[in-house]
This record gives C-alpha cells, structure tokens and sequence, in this order.
C-alpha cells in the first residue's frame, strides 16, 4: 500500500508521521524505517525505528528515489514500512508527473515485499494528481 499525507508546510505532518511510526512499533512484527531529509525528527523517533537521512536533493528524480528504496529493501527483507518525510527536499524536482509515476513504483515494491509506504508531501490535497488523490489523507 502506497499512502500519501498531504498538507501545507507546518500543518503538523511530519508530528503525524512520527506518531504513527511510534505507535506502529507497539503491535508489528517488523522493522519499520523512516526516511527523511534532515536530522531534526531522530529525537522524537523510538530509537528501534532505523532512521535514514537522505539528504536536501541528493536525489534527482523518481527514478533514482526509487532505487534508494529498493536498495534499503534488499538490506532487510523484514521491512514492514518505510516512512517518508521531506520528500519535496530530497529530491531536486517533484512535479504531479513525477509524483505519480513514483507512486506506482512503490506500489509495484509494496506489493512484491510486502511493504507499506508512507509518504508526507507538501502539498494540499486538491493539488494531488487525480490519478492518486484516492492515495491522500
């Protein structure tokens, strides 16, 4: 399953995320990694949950987005989900194209590995692309 929170920039997303990276620990029987694009949330992190540091545009686009989380999928096939926060920092360019056709790439990886994403964006939810707004909360 892929997921999307959508919402302006300090509309409380990244906290949303947390809790529930948090609150997923309580009851899963997997590891779960959270994914972002600075340091500031590792605090706020039980210290069980693997935090990634990605980086402010370290990755151009979809594509290579794409093969970091495959990379970090193939480390620990016991992944239940990755958390994704900052994405519009971490990759240079994110448009409504890109967004969608990262969106059905990690559909095709949750679905192969069992692995639920997700993902915050900045963005409100009637800016989402129709052919993913179904994915937005």
């Amino acid at each position: 399953m892929v997921q999307f929170i959508a919402g302006g920039k300090g509309e409380g997303k990244t906290k949303l995320l947390i809790d529930k990276a948090n609150q997923q620990l309580k009851s899963t029987d997997g590891n779960l990694v959270f994914i972002d694009d600075d340091r500031r949330t590792t605090s706020d992190l039980h210290y069980s949950i693997r935090f990634i540091e990605a980086g402010r545009g370290v990755l151009s686009n979809y594509r290579e987005f794409a093969g970091f989380v495959l990379g970090i999928l193939a480390m620990d096939s016991d992944i239940k989900t990755v958390y994704i926060d900052g994405l519009t920092n971490i990759l240079e360019t994110l448009d409504a194209d890109c967004l969608v056709k990262l969106a059905k790439r990690l559909k095709v990886l949750s679905e192969k590995n069992d692995v639920e994403f997700i993902i915050c964006v900045n963005w409100k939810k009637d800016e989402f692309p129709q052919e993913i707004a179904d994915l937005c909360s």
